[in-house]
């Protein structure tokens, strides 16, 4: 096997680096390990896209460490399973069908706009 690039050098750094900034940080470890597992499969050639994660990963470092960081986690909507099984949201949104995510303008549009966009 070849000899690590300086690049992945400086990854694996980020990653152990990451790890210990995160220790005792709810859900710090958990997310580090997940982003690394997620982007590891990145082909060497995006470098990139590889350069640019490590610079995001970089500050993620950076705010870790700092000591406003108590916890690290995803911005992610929970929903009740009523909401789920109605499909009622917010008054004049449509339902997520869960295809991704929404544009939160979609479906809005300017009162003196009509229809046909004339």
């Amino acid at each position: 096997m070849s000899r690590p690039s300086r690049l992945q050098r400086q990854i694996l750094s980020l990653y152990r680096e990451l790890l210990r900034a995160g220790r005792g940080k709810p859900g710090a470890e958990a997310r580090v390990r997940a982003e690394f597992r997620q982007h590891a499969c990145l082909p060497r050639s995006d470098v990139l896209r590889i350069e640019y994660l490590y610079r995001r990963g970089r500050r993620q470092l950076q705010l870790l460490r700092s000591g406003h960081a108590t916890a690290m986690g995803a911005f992610v909507r929970q929903r009740s399973p009523t909401q789920e099984s109605s499909g009622a949201g917010a008054p004049g949104t449509q339902p997520d069908n869960g295809d991704g995510p929404r544009n939160p303008l979609d479906g809005m549009r300017s009162p003196e706009t009509p229809p046909n966009g004339r």
